[in-house]
C-alpha cells in the first residue's frame, strides 16, 4: 500500500503496530517506503519511542530514535519526501491535464461520447447526440430513469441505470 496513506491506517501497518512490543525494533529499507507524510513520520517515531520501539530505517544509515540529530534528520528527510510525492502528484495532474486538452487517451474506461481510435479520443456521433438529448430532459427537468429510458428507446443504447446517467452528465 502506498507510503502516502498514514502507517496506522493501513492493514499491515495495524498489524506491525499491534505486535509491538517495548524493547523491539523496527526496520524499514527506505523512508519513503515507510512513510510519505512528515507529520505521519514524526506522529509514529513519537509513539514508538514513546512505547521504547526503535526506528531504524537502512537508507539513513540504521537507528533515527537515538538522539536529537538523528530526529532532526529523520524530520527533515521525511519533509522532503512528502514534498516530491506532492510534486509527482502535481506532474501527473499536469500530463493527465495536458494530454486530455490534446484529445489523447489517459487510459482508464472510456468515457461515454468518445471512443478511443489509435490512441487519442475521437466523437462517437451517436452517443454525443445522446449526450445532448440527456442534458435537455434534464433541463426540463426528468428524472434520470426517465433519461435512461429515453437513450435506450430514441439512440438504440443499451439500457442504462440511473447512477450511470448522473455520472455520464456529471462528466459532461
Amino acid at each position: 500500500m502506498s507510503g502516502s496513506v498514514p502507517l496506522a491506517d493501513r492493514p499491515e501497518g495495524q498489524r506491525l503496530l499491534a505486535v509491538l512490543q517495548p524493547g523491539d525494533v523496527v526496520v524499514a529499507a527506505k523512508l519513503d517506503r515507510a512513510f510519505r507524510s512528515a507529520a505521519d513520520a514524526l506522529e509514529t517515531l513519537e509513539e514508538l519511542k514513546k512505547d521504547k520501539i526503535g526506528l531504524h530505517l537502512i537508507d539513513l544509515g540504521g537507528d533515527v530514535c537515538g538522539n536529537g540529530i538523528s530526529k532532526l534528520v529523520f524530520a527533515f528527510l521525511s519533509a522532503i519526501e512528502e514534498n516530491e510525492r506532492d510534486r509527482i502528484r502535481e506532474r501527473v495532474r499536469d500530463a493527465k491535464r495536458h494530454r486530455a486538452e490534446q484529445k489523447l487517451y489517459n487510459g482508464g474506461k472510456r468515457q461515454f461520447g468518445w471512443d478511443v481510435v489509435d490512441g487519442r479520443l475521437v466523437a462517437n456521433a451517436n452517443e454525443q447526440a445522446a449526450l445532448a438529448r440527456a442534458k435537455a430532459l434534464r433541463d426540463e427537468g426528468k428524472s434520470l430513469r426517465k433519461i435512461a429510458d429515453a437513450l435506450a428507446s430514441e439512440f438504440n443504447l443499451k439500457k442504462l441505470d440511473a447512477t450511470s446517467v448522473k455520472r455520464i452528465l456529471d462528466r459532461a
